[in-house]
């Protein structure tokens, strides 16, 4: 990459912008691998993955023509150009987020968290989440509990899955909570409705949780390199053999566990904008429009509907539960209605 040629243009306001000229030896590698090795002293050695993501978020253009696509393969005589935007605050800042508070006392809070909303900053996410609501609801009590970036957060839902969280407002809290996930004490279900009808109506499922070896933003249930995962289920409300209502219980809390083990036995959630790959066979059994309301539900029906543990410093036996979100119970009336005739 000696013989490309880096024009670093500056601009202290908005970050700074890079660019570099592709030299024919460049042909064909990915873009994000290019940007990265020849723009390593300008950026002070920007990671790979980082760049990657950079070019995903838009940052990234070739001859004036944003790239999205990090494997883009390089075109040689092009300029490249990549954008640094300005660098974060280190801290997550509080910010006036409506909670929905179930219960809270000087050493944790439980809530009702909304769908849509995201645990805690990260790439994509850097506000507008659950850390930012609750620091600005308990600010002074999360002080250096649990991190910068995820103060008082010990356990967390998806984006898109409604239900019951805890966080700690206390170090004592923080680290006796993070033990009992850990060590799985404590009761948690959840109500997932999934497409078909599971046989047998209740039971286990088991099967190693890790990467999919084909796409890394999903999980799958895999024979090498994946984390034991058991899920236990029974079935609440059968609405003929379209779909189910199951209550799911976690003897191991794996990235996307219920979604994925559900998948893998055929019975994808509803809404599922990973694991749900085509539309099932058993949509054809519903009336049209329901159908097409199951069909366009825009997230995952899942919802933490229970958990339950210690108290982490009084040692009382707590027990919280949500009711689902209008969105959810919505789909289950229509459903209802269906099977019913009313």
């Amino acid at each position: 990459m000696g013989a490309a040629t880096q024009t670093p243009l500056p601009d202290p306001a908005t970050g700074s912008t890079h660019e570099v000229l592709a030299p024919p030896e460049a042909a064909g590698l990915r873009a994000d691998r290019f940007l990265t090795d020849s723009l390593s002293a300008a950026t002070n050695g920007l990671s790979r993955s980082r760049v990657k993501a950079l070019i995903e978020a838009g940052q990234a253009s070739r001859g004036g023509v944003r790239v999205h696509d990090p494997a883009e393969p390089v075109r040689p005589g092009e300029v490249y150009a990549l954008h640094l935007p300005p660098p974060e605050d280190a801290q997550p800042q509080p910010q006036a987020i409506p909670l929905a508070v179930l219960f809270e006392d000087r050493h944790l809070i439980v809530l009702d968290k909304p769908a849509g909303l995201v645990v805690h900053p990260a790439p994509g996410n850097l506000d507008g989440t659950l850390v930012n609501a609750v620091l600005a609801h308990a600010a002074e009590d999360l002080t250096g509990i649990g991190g910068e970036k995820r103060p008082g957060i010990v356990h967390r839902l998806d984006k898109d899955t409604s239900g019951v969280m805890v966080v700690a407002k206390s170090e004592r809290a923080h680290t006796a909570l993070s033990e009992a996930f850990a060590n799985r004490d404590l009761d948690r279900e959840y109500l997932a409705l999934a497409w078909g009808l599971p046989s047998p109506l209740a039971g286990e499922i088991t099967g190693d949780i890790g990467r999919h070896p084909m796409d890394r933003k999903r999980m799958a249930v895999v024979t090498r390199n994946g984390k034991h995962a058991l899920t236990r289920y029974r079935t609440e409300r059968a609405f003929g053999t379209a779909c189910a209502l199951l209550r799911c219980r976690l003897a191991t809390g794996r990235t996307h566990q219920i979604r994925v083990h559900l998948a893998h036995i055929g019975h994808p959630l509803v809404g599922d904008p990973v694991y749900l790959r085509r539309a099932p066979a058993t949509a054809r059994n519903l009336p049209a429009a329901t159908r097409e309301a199951l069909l366009d539900f825009p997230r995952q029906a899942l919802h933490a509907a229970t958990l339950g543990f210690r108290h982490p410093v009084t040692g009382e036996a707590l027990s919280f539960s949500a009711p689902l979100p209008a969105d959810l119970a919505g789909l289950l009336q229509r459903l209802e209605a269906d099977v019913t005739g009313r």
